[in-house]
């Protein structure tokens, strides 16, 4: 595959004590115990790593930082810990981590005895309020791929219990912990790192909005907006998420992507495999037709349309013409504020001040 692809995630040299090293891009913090999943799942949803070669990953044994900005929405970094540190000791200062962190994903191995994850969920997130009360904290029970249905519901409903009365026993009931089953065998890891991702974009509800006026005059019964290197969804209409709808999605982008890998680049090897021609149309036997199209280099809209409302596949066109249009405005007042942030950070540095809060993923 081309290697703009292959290279979704590249390493970044960056000094812990620059408070300017994380302008305008929040950091997604990945904590958990020891061999509780977390490489693993950095690897598969952003480095396109097969489940099964995650099997031989070494332990991670320091911190590492990635920087996810290749797409024109999606810009953030993601901050792998190490499960053996103490990122508690008074040489680390683990203030300035959280300080300027959008999200907190703790992952707990489900197959595993899961009470001293507890105990270190509860640490992490009081000393994280503590510092910044804007923080998402996330809670992925991860490797849910080896339990039967009924078990994953108990383990949930257990953990939920748990988690949320450590929290009321220590007087936090107003901190909120999202939870999510997930497992990299299966598509739940990109839908829960989608809703994670979502709630860091200040621009979430223009891009409901955006997808609930074209899938009304469209006669569209589903639409995602998809980060195409990721299979993120950045948004999506407010009818409910069917998880099968969001496999056929992401099987959908994985065929586009391999054929056009294979038939669209040209006999040089130039071109990119997906580019603004990029569109594709596959019917099911249910008379249902998925529907993609190029919104951006790395955004693509997936819809969901009926066999009888795809006759009026000109109406659909003109109205996605519309909607595109739509998008890359926001897209240019996301670059403004990104112009205007970088003005302002310089002035900041030449003042000697240190920007506080959690930064957001711009749009």
């Amino acid at each position: 595959m081309n290697q703009e692809w292959d290279e979704r995630a590249a390493h970044l040299v960056l000094d812990f004590s620059d408070p300017f090293s994380t302008e305008v891009k929040p950091r997604i913090l990945l904590m958990g115990l020891r061999r509780s999943g977390k490489s693993s799942i950095q690897k598969v949803v952003f480095h396109k790593m097969s489940p099964n070669e995650t099997l031989f990953l070494e332990s991670t044994n320091k911190i590492c930082r990635e920087d996810v900005s290749n797409s024109s929405f999606v810009n953030f970094q993601i901050w792998d810990f190490p499960g053996q540190i103490d990122f508690f000791d008074p040489t680390f200062d683990y203030e300035m981590i959280f300080r300027g962190t959008g999200a907190l994903i703790f992952v707990i191995d489900s197959q595993d005895d899961y009470m001293e994850a507890l105990a270190r969920l509860h640490l992490t997130v009081t000393r994280a309020y503590k510092v910044n009360t804007d923080i998402n904290f996330e809670v992925f029970i991860h490797k849910v791929d080896g339990l039967s249905d009924d078990h994953k519901i108990e383990t949930q409903r257990d953990i939920h219990q748990r988690a949320n009365d450590d929290l009321a026993d220590a007087g936090l009931e107003k901190i909120h912990l999202s939870f999510y089953l997930t497992s990299i065998y299966d598509h739940s890891i990109f839908e829960a790192f989608s809703k994670v991702v979502q709630k860091l974009i200040p621009q979430l509800p223009t891009l409901e909005n955006l997808l609930n006026i074209f899938i009304s005059n469209s006669g569209i019964e589903k639409a995602f907006l998809f980060d195409v290197v990721s299979k993120i969804y950045i948004a999506t209409d407010s009818t409910p998420v069917d998880m099968q709808t969001y496999e056929l999605c992401c099987d959908m982008i994985d065929v586009v992507i391999d054929i056009s890998c294979i038939y669209g680049l040209k006999e040089d090897g130039a071109g990119t495999p997906y580019d603004k021609e990029s569109t594709a149309i596959i019917k099911l036997n249910n008379t249902t037709v998925l529907y993609l199209k190029e919104v951006t280099k790395f955004l693509a809209l997936v819809c969901f349309v009926r066999e009888e409302s795809f006759e009026r596949k000109g109406l659909i066109d003109y109205n996605f013409h519309c909607f595109r249009k739509a998008i890359h405005e926001v897209f240019e007042v996301r670059m403004k504020v990104v112009k205007s942030r970088k003005v302002q950070n310089r002035l900041q540095k030449k003042k000697g001040a240190t920007p506080n809060g959690t930064p957001r993923v711009l749009l």
